[in-house]
């Protein structure tokens, strides 16, 4: 993870006129990755835009949205936004409708709710021709932000972290697996369906299948071109698996574009006859993080590492409220039941929750030297959406300095065998409880987006507990 730049709450603007060299016609003026409004209102003009997706990230992590012909959008639909069915904000990841939450229902008509772009997203989507994506922001009566949509979870722990004077910056590494084929309901994963597009551990391997050096090209300039600059690929240890890793900067920039990047990931594999996942645990045995990295500042000083680059006194807090607060806000960075199946010993995944220098086998590691030193976040899975893993994550470290706690020393062996010191949850229904019940959660969410999630969290338990999976069938089907 590179060193944080001083500057880290505006996504640099690649294509503004002062960046682009002089143009005889505003007709020939190409956009570039990201652009501003009046921009897009060139291009639409010069025909270089058809198309805009107004987007509203789900509680899953997911784009949804409408398509607009680009005319309407700058015409009728960017002063005002546009309205969504609210169950965007309240539902499954089948997107079936449920009673249970607060924010609508049956009994409410599932009525609409105003989407209002953010023109800072606003970018180019190479993998769609001339089309281009904005995200929006849910707000009800009197344009107020609805508190459950998970861009404004992560802003307001982003607030509560200002009231300390401290701003995050963020850089997000997460893994995904590559399969070979089409996906489809009926597919099988393993022998005689889709496999891995490798076969073996190619981790830090720099002799990739031309296949994979391939993807990986049109991917990473794909993400240029979109204005999601790529730190470093590398293939992992399970066969197929691919860990990316993005530069620092601002928390909900970096969410943001984490939601484009994934979007990017999975069209460009379909497109090459390859299926790209991002489950925690796809196989047995196959597991898929995403790791936060988290720098905390104060005026443009880093303030995780002291002057002479050992850790600081906030640093110190910070560490010891990750690892007593986020055991009770799982179910925002482990949202289903497979999550679970990631955290296994001697896996990569933490079991413990436990913190060490440059140790990878704990929950919270810090790494970096000198004004880099700063903490990674090892408890997310590749299924987590980015906006609720790291307002968790914000929200631990903010408890933790509003308590000025301390951490319990430094994990400086193996963390899976700290057996003295808290397990990870096992189960979503463990970790469903402990979010509901926990004073910590309550405190730092409110009530109303405990309960949301909760109830999200319920909705996955009770679609599980209703199906009979391979694996029963396997173990039980001639011993029963």
């Amino acid at each position: 993870m590179g060193r944080p730049p001083a500057s880290f709450d505006r996504v640099p603007r690649l294509g503004t006129p002062s960046s682009r060299p002089p143009e005889t016609s505003p007709a020939r003026r190409r956009p570039g990755p990201t652009f501003t409004l009046p921009e897009l209102r060139e291009a639409v003009d010069a025909g270089l835009v058809d198309t805009v997706l107004l987007a509203l990230p789900s509680l899953q992590g997911q784009l949804k949205g409408k398509r607009f012909g680009a005319r309407h959008f700058v015409d009728r639909v960017a002063a005002g936004g546009a309205e969504m069915c609210k169950y965007i904000l309240a539902t499954d990841i089948d997107m079936t409708p449920h009673d249970g939450f607060d924010l609508t229902s049956w009994d409410s008509g599932y009525e609409d709710v105003a989407v209002i772009p953010d023109f800072t997203t606003l970018r180019r989507l190479p993998w769609m021709p001339r089309t281009v994506l904005v995200l929006g922001d849910a707000v009800g009566p009197g344009d107020e932000p609805l508190e459950v949509a998970p861009r404004q979870v992560l802003r307001d722990q982003l607030a509560q972290l200002a009231s300390h004077g401290l701003h995050a910056q963020v850089g997000l590494e997460t893994e995904f697996m590559l399969y070979e084929g089409t996906y489809s309901k009926t597919a099988r994963i393993g022998a005689g369906g889709l496999v891995p597009v490798a076969e073996d551990n190619l981790d830090y391997a720099l002799d990739h299948p031309p296949r994979m050096d391939r993807y990986f090209r049109r991917l990473q300039g794909a993400l240029a071109n979109a204005g999601v600059p790529v730190e470093a690929v590398k293939t992992e240890g399970a066969p197929g698996q691919v860990e990316i890793t993005f530069p620092y900067g601002g928390a909900l920039p970096a969410c943001d574009r984490h939601l484009v990047f994934k979007h990017a990931v999975r069209a460009l594999a379909t497109r090459s006859g390859m299926t790209a996942t991002f489950m925690a645990s796809p196989e047995t045995g196959m597991a898929s993080g995403l790791h936060l990295h988290i720098s905390l500042t104060r005026s443009g000083n880093a303030m995780i590492p002291t002057p002479n680059g050992e850790l600081s006194a906030i640093g110190q807090q910070a560490i010891a409220g990750l690892l007593e607060g986020l055991p009770g806000f799982a179910p925002l960075y482990a949202p289903n039941v497979n999550s679970y199946k990631r955290y296994v010993p001697d896996s990569f995944a933490p079991t413990r929750m436990t913190w060490g220098y440059d140790n990878r086998t704990c929950a919270v590691r810090v790494v970096g030297h000198g004004d880099n030193l700063h903490l990674e976040v090892r408890l997310p899975g590749a299924d987590a959406n980015p906006y609720l893993a790291v307002a968790a994550a914000l929200a631990a470290i903010t408890h933790g300095i509003d308590q000025s706690l301390s951490p319990l020393p430094a994990c400086g062996s193996n963390g899976y065998r700290a057996m003295d010191t808290p397990a990870v949850p096992l189960t979503l229904e463990q970790a469903r409880s402990t979010f509901r019940h926990s004073p910590i959660a309550q405190a730092a969410f409110g009530k109303e987006t405990v309960e949301h999630y909760a109830h999200l969290a319920q909705l996955e338990l009770d679609h599980q507990r209703a199906q009979v999976t391979d694996a029963e069938q396997k173990r039980w089907f001639t011993r029963a």
